[in-house]
């Protein structure tokens, strides 16, 4: 027979929705009993930081990995009111995280390029751009177009707020921009090739996909058009989750892992939850979950139903991240001899991208920010999203819907890749080893896209794919058609005569982002305080 408990508040989702509005509840009702439960065995959703054997001074984000400075107050923020807590040997530390460096490779076509040749040899660029494209970044080239789309939108003087604003008041060619898709009007004013380069040279191919025109536009402009200031994390991006983990439980509150909700109902004004051997009773619920998992949990959660037009206002986007090890920083060899200073210019930071399905390899730093020059030294090897993440399906055991099956993703059966655990700090890494066949292919498109004669070998490699069960996606993007503006604030409500809230970043201004989450959880706490 089940146990029955009652509590005040029952959060459901660990991840950073989940322990930040834990967090700030518990500050403001100290006596009520609060609870976040979390199906996985880990505090943090889709931030997951591993440390990689052997080499202790960096850290894998198989996540989220990194935030934007001067355009993401809310985790400006948060992290500095973490610290003020925190001790000064343990304090969240960030660091310069590069990107785009001019000596880095753009394979594209089958033709090498330097990311700089894009503007110094537009000749050399593979795409039958047009006069005005030629010349052009990808970045620039759609830059350029949304500024055809809503004039006056890519000045730099302008607020993100104020280029929401436009974007959403806008129309183009008579038609409210948020009712067409981003693609759709690209297509109106570049060529078809400028829109493919910016796709293949891009990294991305989610990005520049058919979403909310409205939404996209300012998107966009914030991630990669207005010279974004990247940060990454020097003890991984996991730290902040766990370090509002730990605050909360400090503070009195409650976190029980590989606790996964089966469904709940409200009966009396009282939301009834049901775990495998516990019935909670709650006077409040949160749900702070990825929007595949609001989908996985309807139809056994009637309440939900009569929010699914709320929650299928977004699409998932799948992202896929593969990491690998090596004995030395191989790839700085890719660099190129200047040809004014005659001297040899290494690729050891940033990233580089092609058109082959690894799409995007990052030169992983050390904790310190600094590119691993010597040593054993780790990449990104690929990071995909997209359709492009269905390559690897073959190199892989069968995605399974995890909850309806009860599986645990350590626990798939496969030829993996890597040495036999040899520390406590290497047991992340392992529960996420690459097969064989994956690791051997990624090689193969490394080596190939760094024109290199022979195959890198690898030692370690651990791979994380975000489209699986019950995450569903990355990331997310607003539909066609939809009110993103209106729906933010609905959504955290969804049915206006229960205590029943939802947020994460799904429903946000800043989809795909950390700041997305905390957005949408300070709307969503601003009602339940008010209660």
């Amino acid at each position: 027979m089940k146990k029955t408990e009652n509590i005040d508040i029952a959060i459901v989702g660990g991840g950073v929705s989940g322990v930040y509005s834990a967090w700030k509840l518990k500050q403001k009702y100290p006596n009520k009993k609060i609870v976040v439960f979390e199906g996985w065995d880990h505090i943090g959703g889709r931030l997951l930081s591993v440390v990689p054997p052997n080499i202790p001074d960096m850290v894998a984000e198989l996540g989220g990995m990194r935030i934007l400075q001067n355009a993401q107050p809310l985790i400006v923020e948060l992290i500095r009111q973490l610290n003020k807590q925190l001790p000064d040997d343990n304090q969240i530390e960030l660091y310069d995280f590069p990107v785009d460096e001019n000596q880095n490779i753009a394979y594209l076509r089958g033709v090498y390029l330097r990311l700089s040749d894009f503007a110094s040899k537009p000749d050399k660029v593979p795409y039958k751009l047009s006069f005005l494209e030629r010349g052009g970044s990808p970045g620039g080239i759609v830059v350029n177009a949304i500024e055809q789309i809503v004039p006056g939108i890519t000045n730099p003087k302008l607020t993100e707020e104020q280029r929401r604003v436009m974007a959403r008041e806008a129309s183009f060619a008579g038609e409210p921009l948020y009712k067409q898709g981003f693609w759709n009007v690209l297509y109106r004013v570049i060529s078809g090739e400028a829109y493919q380069f910016g796709l293949d040279a891009g990294g991305y191919n989610s990005t520049l996909s058919n979403w909310n025109a409205a939404d996209a536009i300012p998107w966009f402009l914030t991630d990669f058009g207005i010279v974004p200031q990247y940060k990454g994390f020097k003890n991984g991006f996991q730290q902040v989750p766990k370090t509002l983990a730990d605050f909360f439980v400090k503070l009195g509150g409650e976190i029980r892992l590989n606790t996964k909700l089966n469904g709940f109902e409200n009966v009396d004004g009282k939301f009834h939850l049901a775990f495998n051997e516990t019935t909670v009773i709650a006077d409040t619920l949160i749900l702070a979950m990825p929007r595949r998992s609001l989908d996985l949990l309807a139809p056994t959660s009637p309440p939900l139903q009569r929010a699914k037009q709320l929650i299928t206002s977004v699409t998932p986007r799948p992202l896929f991240k593969l990491f690998t090890t090596y004995t030395n920083p191989w790839w700085m060899a890719a660099g190129y001899t200047d040809e004014k200073t005659g001297k040899f210019v290494p690729v050891e930071a940033g990233r580089s991208v092609t058109d082959l399905p690894v799409r995007q390899t990052y030169y992983w730093p050390l904790n310190t920010g600094k590119p691993a020059t010597k040593g054993e030294s780790m990449l990104l090897a690929s990071y995909d999203d997209g359709n492009n993440i269905g390559f690897w399906d073959g190199l892989r055991p069968q995605r399974k819907q995890a909850w309806s099956e009860g599986l645990q993703h350590a626990k798939i059966e496969a030829p993996f890749l890597g040495e036999e655990k040899n520390d406590k700090t290497d047991l992340d890494w392992f529960e996420y080893k690459a097969p064989i066949a994956m690791v051997e292919e990624v090689a193969r498109q490394l080596q190939l896209m760094h024109g290199l004669s022979h195959t890198p070998i690898v030692k370690n490699a651990a791979f994380r794919d975000w489209g699986e069960d019950p995450f569903g996606g990355g990331w997310n993007s607003w539909n066609i058609g939809v009110k993103s503006w209106e729906v933010k604030e609905q959504i955290t409500q969804p049915i206006d005569d229960l205590p029943l809230y939802v947020c994460g970043e799904a429903y946000s201004d800043a989809q795909g982002w950390v700041e997305g989450a905390l957005q949408t959880t300070d709307i969503m706490l601003k009602k339940v305080m008010k209660k």
